[in-house]
């Protein structure tokens, strides 16, 4: 997709922050919206009553299930972007077909970010997470569907167990190539990571 820009001559487009459940992509997502000054979607924020009910009993989501929640956080994402210009999200987007079809819903440029771990890592995680429908019994079923971003795709892979202060550099320094090629001055942060 081409780089759009508004008036201002900044690209507009978003950062997508994705991977299984408890990865972290919440944290990072808020943690580089805060540092950009811009909005944040949380991804599981937009799924139906159905969805969240069928993984609170422990069953995944089906890409039936996935196909309008993808165009709901798209669509929030592309408002976005054409208000301010730029826009943070997580969203699991775990296969290639659905940050495609995240990013036609958005109708904007995305940049992926993977927070990648191993499943006893994450599985570890997960289990101190309280107050969240997805039970850790469906982290299997996130890691069978994970389509790591192809060579070919604007993303990111980087391992989730770092710091997120330490992740959040190395996103802003990367999204600043991404979206500026050699002029890292254009995309600063509000405030210091």
């Amino acid at each position: 997709m081409p780089s759009q820009r508004n008036s201002s001559g900044v690209p507009r487009g978003a950062i997508v922050v994705m991977g299984v459940s408890g990865c972290g992509k919440s944290t990072l997502a808020a943690q580089l919206a805060a540092q950009l000054g811009c909005p944040a979607f949380e991804g599981d924020a937009f799924h139906a009553a159905a969805s969240i009910a069928k993984m609170r009993a422990g069953q995944p989501l089906d890409d039936a299930d996935r196909w309008s929640w993808l165009d709901r956080v798209g669509t929030a994402i592309g408002a976005a972007v054409g208000k301010g210009g730029l826009a943070v999200a997580a969203c699991s987007a775990l296969k290639r077909a659905y940050r495609e079809r995240l990013e036609r819903a958005a109708g904007v440029p995305l940049r992926f970010v993977l927070l990648d771990g191993s499943r006893d890592g994450i599985a570890a995680r997960l289990a101190t997470r309280t107050g969240h429908y997805m039970p850790p019994s469906l982290l299997d079923s996130q890691f069978a569907a994970l389509e790591r971003p192809g060579a070919d795709e604007r993303a990111l892979v980087l391992p989730c167990d770092r710091a997120v202060e330490d992740l959040c550099g190395d996103v802003l320094g990367w999204a600043r190539r991404e979206f500026y090629g050699s002029d890292l001055q254009k995309l600063k942060p509000t405030r210091a990571p």
